[in-house]
């Protein structure tokens, strides 16, 4: 099998060329044996290998499943941050050389990026009796060993995190989630299960570049899991949408993803971009987007000013004569779901109607004079 560039088609040392084209001729040079020839593109973060698939007949390997993988990755946020430091020594020595030398020369992202596509290049796929020796030497604490086995999978970080651009994240911080996930995969690699480290650690790297995605690219953080079935959506719809020349309805979506369309519908509005109420809007900027959005209910100074004018009219209303005060409740319904009208009124106190109206001329002249409810007036 072939396993070197084609250096003539792809030269990293001929600056004519695109970044995209050497990050598809680091895809390319990437390649299962044919003992275990399974494309690692085929499988989603929370799908489990198939062992039949695998060719592994003498074992029968079993892979962690994603949510064991998931649960470590969750549960040793604090020690994997402690493990990476101690990595660095270690695992992450390529990727040290290739900051510090960026930082040194250039601080441009597309010359960082070709830097660590050329220290990828330094070192050879493993064959799989050279994986298996190194298992076995990175058992018995040989740092070296596990140097060597990262080293010789930077290729397979940047083949899997090419397939997650455009969701969040620029590509140096994909590669860097995704060292992680390979640091992780190699220590916990179990050469007797007898399948290929590369199907074992795309696993891993998935679970780490999704886990980026989901801290670092949202306002709102998503468990890892219905991030990647939003992923599946998104991708979902956009396939449909190829296919059929038309925006799928979600039924179809729903369909495609193999999902309820109640579970997808929920997913969809989980999945929301937030947007700052308080970001800048025109070309001054000088208003913000909340002040231009209408709104049904009242805010909530709204309504506590709107409690606070009732409770003082209340009081004002009770100040009031007697007589005054029972005709002013019941012809503005106060305390009462309807007012009553000035005939209804009378009838109900026994007055004539130019009695009633009297008594509220009276009553209404009181109000207004009164100098707290003027400053309300004057407030409003």
């Amino acid at each position: 099998m072939n396993r070197t560039i084609e250096q003539e088609e792809y030269d990293i040392r001929d600056d004519t060329f695109t970044l995209d084209r050497e990050a598809v001729a680091l895809d390319r040079s990437y390649e299962l044996d044919d003992d275990a020839a399974v494309s690692v593109s085929r499988y989603e973060d929370d799908e489990e290998l198939p062992v039949d698939e695998l060719e592994l007949a003498p074992v029968a390997a079993e892979l962690d499943s994603p949510d064991e993988v998931d649960d470590d990755l969750l549960d040793e946020d604090e020690s994997g941050a402690e493990g990476a430091g101690e990595d660095d020594d270690t695992g992450a020595t390529a990727l040290e050389r290739l900051l510090q030398a960026a930082q040194a020369e250039t601080p441009d992202t597309t010359d960082t990026l070709q830097l660590f596509f050329a220290e990828a290049r330094k070192y050879p796929l493993l064959t799989a009796e050279e994986e298996i020796e190194l298992a076995k030497r990175i058992e018995r604490g040989d740092l070296a060993a596990k140097e060597r086995m990262i080293n010789s999978n930077l290729r397979l970080v940047i083949s899997v995190a090419r397939r997650y651009q455009g969701q969040g994240l620029p590509l140096p911080d994909l590669i860097q989630e995704g060292m992680l996930g390979l640091i992780r995969a190699v220590e916990k690699f179990d050469w007797r299960k007898g399948f290929k480290f590369s199907t074992y650690g795309t696993l891993w790297i998935r679970q780490a570049i999704g886990r980026g995605l989901a801290n670092s690219s949202r306002t709102v953080c998503l468990p890892v899991h219905i991030g990647a079935q939003a992923r599946k959506i998104v991708e979902a719809e956009r396939k449909l949408s190829a296919q059929l020349g038309r925006s799928p309805r979600l039924e179809e979506i729903a369909d495609e993803v193999g999902l309820p369309l109640e579970e997808v519908e929920e997913i969809l509005r989980a999945d929301r971009t937030p947007t700052s109420l308080d970001q800048g809007v025109g070309e001054d900027g000088d208003t913000s987007l909340g002040e231009l959005i209408a709104r049904d209910e009242e805010g909530p100074d709204e309504v506590v000013a709107s409690r606070l004018s009732h409770e003082l009219l209340r009081r004002k209303v009770a100040e009031l004569p007697e007589a005054e005060r029972k005709v002013v409740t019941l012809r503005f319904g106060i305390g009462r779901d309807q007012p009553g009208s000035i005939a209804e009124t009378g009838r109900r106190l026994g007055l004539s109607e130019r009695k009633v109206r009297e008594l509220e001329r009276r009553a209404l002249q009181r109000l207004a004079d009164d100098e707290a409810l003027a400053e309300l007036r004057d407030a409003a």
